[in-house]
């Protein structure tokens, strides 16, 4: 049995990690109904005694053993600590391990140098300690899952200085990231500074980068809100009084009652995107996929391990009152321009490989049934045409009969990076705000130019590629033997 530990920094990736536990929770809660500690909890909870003052951990055992009380394999961080202490006042404050959170109550005032050089360097020592107890409660610690925004300090500058450190510390264990891109009209004047910064570190330290636009979950949000008004009976003038408290995008027991905040249903969709990642690993399955098994058929190059990500349904059908629509209309959805979590279509750009990962109870006949009528509309580089990778857990979302989560190596993404690249350069031409970061300490102006570099060669890479498609390639030639 393997095990994955989370690491939520600043207020996206707490209130992500948030969302995440309260559903993964849910679905093993419909799951589970004798209350049993098996091996699907184990990978990601920890089950504690903890009658006494310093709690003990029970083992999985023969899975039949009662929980006491669960606790996640979490580490929370944040240099401002009012979220993290809203986490822990709420009804999920007792999921969360008190000696696994490394806080601050000064934060990094949206600077990515303060994050990565002061706070990376003053909570070295306690970040590698809190690693370390979280990692020797692990019989096999698999994958590191580590979450945040780009556009912030805390989350791009302490989040890639966490990564870093990781990557020296533990080089063996996998270091997924799921970093949430600003949008262009961000509020944050510096984001693009940040982001670019952050971006030089996740191409050099992480195994694999899920990209996710504020804007794609803004235009998702959108996108829900209306279905809800048009398809309700009821005349509602919000999101939440429409949709069901137990919907994927809403469901915290109060959620209905109180007036939602946009970011609220973003998170829940980046929740969902985990959830179907990790469903394999929580859940059995006649096609699963181990998390190792992504990098390895979806990274063909070190560098090019962003991955395009979609999901299919967005939300929960019935608490719509709609139809639920049919696997060949989720599949073809999950391929849309509407459903990517980025600002981008794929279909239109090249594939160097994709993962379908599916839930539900979905044969596998289904599954290349729809591969082959999606086959022809898209396209994938000459040598890699057959790059697909499926994987299918017979468990289910909560309040729906299946999902798809798709996974996809494509060069559409250098379009964001384009767009990113070119905000940083409107600032950076100018060396407008640049002060506030080369008056940290370790930081000067050579780290900017590294970063441009390397962003520039990381997009120069995705366009080569996609120069390829549609040029007609000869085999290579067999070897000759005389």
């Amino acid at each position: 049995m393997t095990q994955s530990i989370f690491i939520q920094v600043g207020q996206c990736g707490n209130q992500i990690g948030c969302r995440f536990w309260d559903l993964a929770l849910k679905e093993h809660a419909s799951q589970n109904k004798n209350g049993y500690y098996d091996e699907a909890l184990g990978g990601f909870f920890r089950n504690v005694d903890s009658r006494s003052d310093d709690p003990i951990d029970i083992p999985v055992g023969n899975g039949r053993g009662k929980i006491r009380s669960l606790k996640a394999r979490a580490v929370l961080v944040d240099m401002e600590e009012g979220v993290v202490n809203e986490l822990l006042q709420g009804p999920l404050g007792s999921v969360f391990d008190h000696k696994q959170l490394i806080t601050d109550v000064s934060g990094c005032g949206n600077n990515w140098a303060v994050g990565y050089n002061m706070y990376g360097s003053q909570y070295r020592e306690a970040v590698l300690d809190t690693m370390r107890r979280a990692a020797e409660k692990c019989d096999c610690l698999q994958c590191f899952f580590i979450m945040h925004s780009m556009g912030g300090g805390t989350g791009s500058g302490v989040g890639t200085s966490i990564l870093s450190l990781l990557a020296d510390e533990y080089p063996d264990v996998y270091r997924f990231t799921t970093a949430v891109y600003p949008s262009a009209d961000d509020d944050v004047i510096t984001s693009p500074y940040n982001s670019v910064l952050a971006m030089n570190q996740l191409t050099q330290h992480s195994d694999c980068v899920l990209p996710i636009e504020n804007q794609a979950l803004m235009d998702i949000v959108n996108k829900v809100s209306q279905a809800c008004k048009t398809s309700s009976n009821k005349a509602a003038s919000r999101l939440s009084e429409t949709v069901d408290p137990t919907s994927t995008l809403t469901t915290n027991q109060n959620s209905a009652r109180r007036s939602e905040k946009p970011f609220d249903s973003m998170n829940n969709v980046v929740a969902n995107l985990l959830l179907g990642l990790t469903s394999s690993a929580r859940f059995e399955g006649s096609l699963n996929i181990d998390l190792n098994e992504i990098t390895m058929n979806l990274v063909p190059f070190p560098r090019l391990h962003y991955l395009v990500t979609s999901l299919s349904p967005l939300y929960t059908h019935k608490n719509l009152h709609i139809p639920v629509r049919r696997l060949d209309e989720m599949f073809s959805d999950a391929f849309s321009r509407d459903h990517q979590l980025i600002k981008a279509d794929p279909k239109n750009s090249l594939y160097l490989a994709c993962a379908l990962m599916l839930r539900g109870q979905v044969e596998v006949s289904d599954i290349r049934r729809n591969i082959e009528r999606l086959r022809p509309s898209l396209k994938f580089i000459h040598w890699n045409e057959e790059g697909w990778k499926t994987g299918l857990c017979s468990v289910a979302p909560a309040g729906q009969p299946y999902s798809l989560l798709t996974m996809a190596n494509n060069t559409c993404v250098h379009n964001t990076f384009t767009n990113l690249r070119d905000r940083f350069m409107k600032l950076y031409k100018r060396k407008a705000h640049l002060h506030h970061y080369t008056s940290v300490d370790g930081m000067d102006v050579s780290m900017f130019d590294e970063s441009a570099y390397s962003l520039d060669n990381l997009i120069c890479e995705y366009k080569r590629l996609e120069g390829e498609m549609g040029r007609p390639h000869e085999d290579a030639p067999r070897l000759a033997i005389s």
